[in-house]
């Protein structure tokens, strides 16, 4: 059996009692505010809401504050008093210190378990919004994954990727014949990408044991909903990967979880903090994806939650999906301040005690507007909410505490290790290899078949008698077999004429980013 979700005290006393409705909870939300009104305590209570109803959860912890929901609370906090009074006001009768489940992990593989994808799994389009490419360049990747996919060529890491760029330009005119023109420039420019997202560390994302998706649905023996905190304050470092990785993540669920219509609570509920990262200078393309998804996925159990300082950060198609939202304060100093302001103020149902935009406006640290999905999926009144305190330790843990966590957890060792199989890489370099072996020996063969008169007519011809001028000697001639990119173009171009391609399954986004 489940029950709702508490929020915090509303009214004007505080007393009336505000709650996330668990069986709405899948049809999304949006917590709001400019930086220090208390968006993370927000994070962190809705996180302890969930996993207490058995709901696991993904977040990032962007600050590097929310290890503290894997300890419990105590009363030697310095806050302490002011949650205890704060509890009190709300009405918060059963408040209590508690730990919750708690997993870690890391792009980095530093403060928490490697996180992986291959390629593949990523696809041409995310990884072209990874990389900033153009159109032109886009078609190039495009084209090798198609070439990928054709040969039977396993894209999973970044050297997959970059060696068979290398057999694309060295055969571009070859390849222009079937797919256009491939400006080797554009394949230089694609290299010179990947070589940046290597410096930023994308190397550890590509790989394997890539994450199964069942890691971060489960719960713990009693019950309770496991926290994925994925460390991202060194992440935030590059805020593409950071955007796209979550996206990527997003879209597997979408692709990968079956369809259960209005579950009486989610399956898992996702937080994308610092939503605007997702949204800055994205295509259309790219955002009617993300529409997409919002819109659909709520029938596949998962609730998604955007994290960000401003409503308008976040397009108005997507904003208009998220039912359950929570206003911490707007300042409003400019005029373009007070415009947006007043647009976000709009986005509620109104309450006729009190003006919405006067209170986005003057609401204190721990306080919020907010609004909650009620029965039959209407919004809610909007009300003033004093957030109730969290029950888990406010700010992060020890390293040593960390370290401890990690070590034993049940996903420890399963991803820690890097797997190296047979890809796009070793097999491209094992053709060219057996192919220059091959034109070896073919030309051995040619050279001991000639006949006696043959080789002595040859060896007349080399011959220069005293006196007379040297001929220039004969340049060798070259054999393109000889080289990597050469060897690969007479093995590959060969075979995909006399082949109808085996598909590599790329994966999720493969599936979800085909013309639909």
């Amino acid at each position: 059996m489940t029950s709702d979700i508490f929020i915090g005290g509303g009214g004007e006393d505080y007393a009336t009692k505000q709650y996330l409705n668990i069986g709405y909870a899948n049809r999304h939300g949006l917590v709001a505010g400019a930086t220090g009104t208390g968006k993370t305590v927000t994070l962190q209570i809705l996180a302890e809401g969930f996993s207490a109803q058995g709901v696991p959860v993904f977040l990032s912890d962007v600050k590097g504050d929310l290890s503290g929901l894997a300890k419990s609370g105590s009363a030697d906090h310095k806050l302490h008093e002011a949650f205890t009074s704060r509890a009190q006001k709300i009405g918060f009768d059963d408040y209590a210190y508690a730990a919750f489940p708690v997993v870690f992990w890391d792009l980095y593989g530093k403060q928490g378990h490697p996180v992986r994808t291959t390629v593949s799994e990523m696809g041409p389009l995310l990884l072209a919004q990874l990389l900033g490419l153009s159109e032109a360049q886009e078609g190039i990747l495009n084209i090798a994954f198609r070439v990928a996919d054709e040969d039977g060529l396993p894209l999973l890491d970044l050297k997959d990727l970059q060696a068979l760029l290398v057999w694309i330009g060295e055969n571009a005119s070859d390849l222009a014949l079937r797919y256009g023109n491939v400006s080797p420039a554009s394949v230089g420019a694609i290299q010179r990408r990947l070589l940046v997202l290597e410096n930023q560390g994308a190397a550890d994302l590509f790989g394997e044991p890539a994450l199964e998706l069942t890691d971060l649905m489960r719960t713990d023996t009693d019950g309770r909903g496991m926290i994925n905190i994925l460390a991202a304050d060194q992440l935030m470092g590059a805020p593409k990967l950071y955007a796209t990785f979550l996206l990527w993540l997003l879209s597997e669920l979408f692709e990968e979880l079956p369809e259960v219509g209005d579950p009486d609570k989610p399956k898992l509920v996702f937080f994308f903090d610092e939503a605007h990262l997702l949204f800055d200078d994205a295509p259309k393309a790219l955002v009617d994806k993300v529409e997409q998804v919002a819109r659909l996925i709520r029938s596949k159990g998962v609730g998604v939650y955007f994290i960000t300082q401003n409503p308008a950060d976040v397009p108005d198609d997507i904003l208009g999906q998220l039912g359950n939202r929570v206003q911490h304060a707007l300042r409003a100093f400019t005029a373009k301040d007070r415009k947006e302001l007043r647009m976000a103020a709009e986005t509620y149902r109104e309450n006729p005690r009190f003006s919405t935009e006067e209170a986005i406006r003057e609401v204190g640290v721990g306080e919020a507007v907010t609004s909650f999905l009620q029965k039959k999926g209407v919004p809610g009144m909007v009300e003033r909410t004093l957030i109730r305190p969290p029950s888990s330790q406010l700010g992060p843990i020890a390293l040593p505490e960390r370290a401890m966590l990690m070590a034993n957890s049940s996903m420890a060792g399963k991803y820690d290790t890097r797997l190296d199989r047979e890809s796009a890489f070793e097999m491209l370099r094992a053709r060219a290899e057996k192919a220059a072996a091959e034109a070896a020996k073919a030309e051995a063969e040619a050279e001991a078949a000639e006949t006696p008169t043959l080789r002595e007519f040859n060896n007349a011809r080399r011959y220069a008698g005293k006196g007379l001028e040297q001929p220039a000697p004969r340049a060798r001639r070259s054999k393109p077999e000889e080289t990597f990119g050469g060897a690969v173009a007479q093995v590959v171009i060969k075979e995909l004429k006399g082949t109808t391609g085996r598909r590599i399954v790329r994966g999720i986004l493969g599936g979800l980013f085909k013309g639909r």
